[in-house]
């Protein structure tokens, strides 16, 4: 697919990962990444196994494929880099939030992550995925007026119940999830329900996260209306982190 290519920066000690989303690629993360590369940081935007390509290839990976990708993008910024922020844009910010649970993440930027679906029909999809491969696709939820997104016309239901599983894995480790969150979160989004985002709330008990509510942008918000607030914000969650804390008084 055109414009599916992953993203690759060098810049200075701070590695910033983005991770696309189901049936997504690079694209909807390059204006994000090329703010970040600008800014002087090291830059990866991958692009996960069986996506950029057809929905069929899609079908024949998992979520151990997209996460083995994702924790070896992580291991090559680690390799060059002092700190490494992880972000993700819808399973991109499941992805990521799994990587968190399993490597020393310095803190995680996401943006309407999926962590499960209250949706009637999503129950059936183990059960259509060999009857059923492909259903309407979910691409493009874009309010501004003129944009699309470089992703899948269809949505491969054998990967969507792969999908489903890495839900369950993530929640279940969400008690490992130690680093900061920055959550942002579109009032409006007819991909991700406001589910994910109160699973985060209440499973990420161990750690802070914050999060900040867009209203003018729909799920892919990060070529929506609301994108260079999601770009600054993280620029600033970013330097928040590598900020030495102020040392303590000394008792008299």
């Amino acid at each position: 697919m055109p414009g599916a290519e992953p993203y690759s920066a060098d810049g200075g000690p701070v590695g910033l990962l983005l991770q696309h989303g189901f049936t997504g690629t690079p694209a909807s993360m390059r204006p994000w990444a090329e703010h970040l590369a600008a800014a002087g940081y090291t830059v990866r935007a991958p692009l996960l196994p069986g996506h950029g390509t057809t929905w069929q290839d899609c079908n024949r990976t998992g979520w151990r494929d997209w996460y083995g990708s994702v924790e070896a993008a992580y291991d090559e910024l680690a390799a060059r880099c002092e700190t490494v922020v992880a972000c993700g844009l819808s399973m991109g910010g499941t992805l990521v939030t799994r990587l968190a649970q399993r490597r020393p993440v310095a803190g995680l930027v996401l943006v309407n992550p999926s962590y499960g679906t209250e949706r009637f029909d999503a129950r059936f999809a183990r059960y259509l995925a060999p009857v059923m491969p492909s259903r309407p696709g979910i691409a493009s939820d874009i309010k501004k007026s003129g944009v699309t997104e470089v992703a899948y016309e269809r949505t491969p239901v054998r990967a969507f119940v792969s999908l489903q599983q890495l839900w369950g894995v993530v929640l279940d480790g969400m008690g490992d999830l130690r680093c900061p969150v920055l959550l942002f979160r579109s009032a409006q989004d007819h991909v991700v329900e406001p589910l994910s985002g109160k699973l985060l709330h209440s499973r990420a008990t161990r750690t802070e996260v914050r999060e900040v509510v867009l209203r003018d942008s729909y799920h892919v918000a990060t070529l929506d209306n609301d994108a260079p607030a999601i770009f600054a914000g993280t620029v600033e969650f970013v330097e928040s982190i590598r900020a030495p804390r102020e040392p303590e008084a000394s008792e008299p």
